[in-house]
C-alpha cells in the first residue's frame, strides 16, 4: 500500500504525539476525534490519521502530510483547532502536545 510521501517527497509530514491526562482518555479522544472532519476539508491537506498507541491506551499520534508548511500553518489558525488548542491543560498530561515536522529522505 502506498503512502502519500512514496511519490511526493516534498511533503511536509507532522507527527503530533499527546497523552491524555488520568480519567481524561475519553474526552481527549472525542476531541481528537472531532478535528478529522473538517481537517479533511482544508486547502494543502493530504491526510490527517489519527492514532491511539496499543501498549498505552489514551496516548494519541496525528500523522499528517501538508502540501506546505504555510497550509500547516493556516491549518492551526483554523477555528476548530483553536478551540481545541484551549483545552489542552484539562485533557493532556504534563508533557502536553509534541509537534514533530519531518521530511521523508528515504
Amino acid at each position: 500500500m502506498p503512502t502519500p510521501t512514496d511519490d511526493r517527497r516534498d511533503l511536509l509530514t507532522v507527527i503530533a504525539h499527546m497523552r491524555a491526562k488520568p480519567g481524561q482518555e475519553d474526552r481527549l479522544r472525542a476531541a481528537l476525534t472531532s478535528l478529522v472532519e473538517p481537517t479533511s476539508q482544508e486547502a494543502g491537506y493530504v491526510n490527517y490519521d489519527l492514532h491511539e498507541s496499543v501498549e498505552q491506551a489514551g496516548t494519541f499520534f496525528f500523522y499528517e502530510n501538508w502540501e506546505t508548511a504555510a497550509h500547516l500553518d493556516a491549518h492551526l489558525q483554523t477555528p476548530h483547532l483553536v478551540e481545541f488548542a484551549g483545552r489542552l491543560e484539562e485533557l493532556l498530561d504534563e508533557q502536553g502536545l509534541t509537534i514533530n515536522r519531518l521530511r521523508r529522505i528515504a
